[in-house]
């Protein structure tokens, strides 16, 4: 097979991911809503310094080590989170972050999709030419945590420059590109900050590989074998569609913490609003409910759909 599945798997990576980038953008905006807001100085000390108080206009204190607080930010659906990023930043702010997305494609999906086809090309049995489900599902796990052990750099400031825009401008970040971003943040935060939240970039890629090709392959063969449809475009639409509603709620409750973690300002001499991966997970049920896990499953299986019909 040689170099051709890394080329076309990247190559149609890149298609699918600047194709559907919009709604990945309201997806990573939808997932950051209700997250706990930094504490508001008060115009007068003197009222109840110690504790979280409501008591009128001005007086909101919040303990600087306190658990998060339910936010009080009204919660939007996926239509009219697009809409107010077309009226309040224009068209062009759909698209923020694109060049990240070429860079992660370029080396996550490009690396994933070539180790998928070398797994499946090995592990495929001779004699009756089948890819046992089992054997799928390790090649998808092992293939797409280490694609996203390399992309990991360009997803980090993927996820910042598409929040970006929800921050007053005092409070953005800027990047003017990929290439600025990793610069930056190599400078600002050092070099492992290009690697924050690998853990959950890596269990999230070994969810969605696994389940996403895993159940391309099963459904394909299912439709085909009991003679629901030949093997076609129609196969492959259902299947491709099937197969994105599987990695869409299979990833998305570590999605949101990995975009949370990945998106939080770590500065100097100020706690950390997380701590880690599970910290963020706890803060975030305590704080918006179970539920808040799945923020932005619209967005993600709208897209995961056409994306896997084009990546494939």
């Amino acid at each position: 097979m040689g170099a051709k599945g890394f080329v076309e798997g990247g190559i149609a990576s890149i298609v699918a991911g600047c194709s559907t980038h919009p709604l990945d953008l309201i997806k990573v905006r939808m997932q950051l809503q209700g997250e706990s807001a930094p504490a508001v100085p008060v115009s007068n000390p003197t009222l109840r310094p110690a504790f979280a108080y409501n008591g009128g206009v001005g007086s909101t204190v919040s303990m600087p080590h306190a658990p998060p607080q339910v936010a009080t930010v009204a919660k939007s659906g996926p239509v009219s989170v697009g809409l107010k990023i077309y009226q309040t930043e224009g068209v062009s702010a759909l698209f923020s972050g694109i060049s990240a997305t070429v860079l992660r494609q370029t080396l996550y999906s490009t690396t994933r999709m070539g180790l998928y086809e070398i797994f499946r090309n090995k592990w495929t049995d001779e004699a009756t030419g089948t890819f046992p489900l089992t054997r799928k599902i390790t090649a998808g796990l092992l293939a797409g945590g280490i694609g996203a052990a390399v992309g990991n750099p360009a997803d980090v400031a993927m996820v910042r420059m598409q929040a970006d825009g929800r921050l007053p401008v005092a409070q953005r970040r800027n990047y003017k590109s990929v290439g600025d971003a990793i610069t930056r943040m190599v400078k600002q935060e050092g070099v492992t900050s290009l690697w924050r939240g690998s853990s959950l970039t890596v269990n999230r890629a070994m969810i969605v590989t696994a389940s996403q090709l895993a159940s391309y392959d099963q459904f394909k063969e299912t439709i085909i074998k009991n003679g629901v449809m030949s093997d076609g475009l129609g196969t492959h639409v259902t299947a491709s569609f099937a197969a994105g509603f599987v990695a869409s709620v299979a990833s998305n409750p570590v999605d949101v913490i990995k975009t949370r973690v990945m998106n939080m300002k770590v500065e100097e001499g100020v706690p950390p609003p997380y701590k880690g991966a599970v910290d963020c997970a706890l803060k975030t049920v305590r704080a918006e409910g179970p539920m808040a896990l799945y923020k932005g499953f619209i967005p993600t299986i709208s897209r995961q759909g056409p994306f896997t019909v084009v990546l494939f």
